[in-house]
């Protein structure tokens, strides 16, 4: 594997660097409800710091459309950066403009400054090469050298991402480089039994990992809402479940084509179903192929996997040396239908061997439930750009680091 590396952009002292960290946290009423996100850009930033570097942060916060929105500001990043780091951390108002600058400019060797949203600037996520070009200029013009350490947005052709990059000497940062070797390994060498365990909402998003994996694993586990679509595939009713029916062909592919490579797809063998969706709806436990069969028939509507099912995607996954996790296996937000969830988690805590979760609603389920970072092997930062590294998509802001596995 090569990568560029913050080695290779030489003495950092009294220089400003500027980088790009992937801050996006979930906020409630203005606060963080999860500093993962945070907490995972310390490495690099601590290392530039103790360098001597002037570090400038730069990051976006949820989807502000291009412009300036208060419930999008990264001003609560910036202050529990700040206690995480024991430093002040001194805060723009803006991302290119008057404020940008003087923070810039008043930094001494070791102190950090975050920028506000870059995406209240609708140039970052322009589809024109110009206009991202033009904004990524203004952002170079502040610093002296770009590291990239935001995972999860290296999918993106973005200003930030991207054409910063070309602009300025550029390296990857710590965490990108983690990230990296776990999925590496994910993909090329992974310590077998090699188990992968796929939930959340829709089959369509997993198709590519699906593929690209099928025939690198010896087991896959499918929960969460694309757990229908498999079972509809096998002819069973799902009552009012989520259901890809444009997908029924193609699930039935993948179902062929695991027999015919003599991998093991584990489905479900009961739901937990509801008589409507809320943390205090009915429920009741129900055979995968009978979910119309219980008192809520056709309104019927599977929203966890059952106890049976739990226990066996447990022993799988505890018999396993190398496991990849991706989406809940059902509401986990509802504590009726979170039990299936968290015997997955805990049963990720208790292999033997490497444990990933795969960020996103997977990343933020183990910590609602109270597990911690430590107690798995690796924890992405990066679910939409996880699943494209897995699906051996090109990732175009980790080509423009010199990336080539």
């Amino acid at each position: 594997m090569t990568l560029r590396t913050i080695d290779s952009l030489g003495p950092l002292a009294g220089r400003k660097v500027i980088v790009r960290c992937d801050l996006n946290v979930p906020l409630k009423d203005g606060r963080i409800t999860d500093d993962g996100r945070i907490r995972a850009s310390l490495p690099t930033l601590g290392a530039l710091v103790g360098a001597g570097a002037r570090v400038i942060v730069i990051s976006h916060l949820g989807r502000p459309d291009g412009t300036p929105d208060p419930k999008y500001s990264l001003a609560p990043v910036a202050q529990r950066l700040g206690e995480l780091l024991g430093q002040s951390v001194a805060f723009a108002e803006d991302t290119v403009g008057s404020s940008a600058a003087e923070v810039a400019a008043g930094l001494a060797d070791g102190q950090v400054a975050l920028l506000e949203n870059l995406r209240f600037d609708a140039r970052e996520t322009s589809k024109s090469d110009a206009d991202r070009r033009e904004f990524a200029a203004q952002l170079a013009a502040l610093g002296d050298a770009f590291v990239s350490d935001g995972f999860g947005v290296v999918h993106r052709k973005q200003a930030s991402v991207y054409e910063l990059a070309e602009l300025l000497p550029s390296s990857a940062g710590a965490l990108i480089a983690t990230e990296l070797a776990v999925l590496y390994k994910l993909t090329a060498t992974p310590t077998r039994p090699y188990t992968v365990v796929l939930g959340g909402s829709k089959v369509s998003d997993k198709l590519g990992v699906i593929a690209h994996l099928l025939p690198r694993v010896d087991s896959l586990l499918i929960g969460g809402g694309m757990l229908f679509t498999f079972l509809a595939a096998l002819g069973h009713k799902v009552g009012e479940s989520l259901l890809e029916e444009d997908q029924l062909d193609v699930v039935r592919g993948y179902l062929d084509e695991a027999e015919r490579l003599g991998v093991e797809i584990v489905l479900p063998t009961d739901i937990v179903v509801a008589s409507r969706f809320g943390p205090d709806a009915e429920h009741i436990v129900a055979p995968a192929d009978g979910i119309e069969n219980t008192p809520f028939g056709a309104s019927g509507l599977g929203l966890d996997i059952g106890p049976d099912t739990a226990a066996r995607f447990a022993e799988v996954i505890r018999a396993s040396k190398t496991v990849f996790w991706n989406g809940p296996m059902g509401v986990f937000e509802l504590a009726p239908f979170a039990a299936g969830t968290k015997t997955v988690a805990e049963a990720l805590t208790e292999i033997d061997g490497l444990s990933v979760v795969g960020g996103g609603d997977s990343a933020a389920a183990v910590r609602v439930l109270g597990f911690t970072d430590e107690q798995f092997g690796h924890i992405s930062t990066g679910g939409g750009a996880s699943l494209e590294f897995l699906e051996g998509k090109r990732l175009p802001g980790l080509e423009i680091l010199g990336w080539q596995a």
